[in-house]
């Protein structure tokens, strides 16, 4: 399960920029997580469940930005919205795209105590 780990490294980053401003604890993250990134939502919260325990995140407020992916197709030159990794130009069916969103996995913002 690759979600966990990726909990985990959020846990980590997340607890490294607490400690550049001697925060013992988080109030609330916010992440970027694109829809193609390949993660599986439902995995990846019950993973954030079980990864910040005992942690500084552990009673954080989550907030999660879902990110739709979008793509310039390099045939046609159309914008199209994708659902997966590898939709077709909805144009000219063409496979070749420029993905402009959908792969973020970022922190975006901490909140840290007064």
């Amino acid at each position: 399960m690759h979600e966990l780990s990726i909990v985990m490294s959020i846990v980590d980053l997340a607890t490294k920029e607490a400690a550049k401003h001697d925060a013992t604890i988080i109030e609330e993250i916010e992440l970027d997580i694109g829809c193609l990134t390949g993660l599986e939502m439902d995995s990846f919260e019950f993973a954030w469940k079980q990864g910040v325990k005992r942690t500084i995140l552990e009673n954080a407020k989550k907030k999660v930005n879902r990110i739709e992916g979008r793509a310039k197709c390099s045939d046609c030159n159309t914008y199209f919205q994708m659902e997966q990794l590898f939709d077709s130009c909805p144009n000219c069916n063409s496979h070749l795209a420029e993905i402009i969103s959908g792969k973020e996995l970022k922190l975006k913002t901490l909140v840290l105590p007064d």
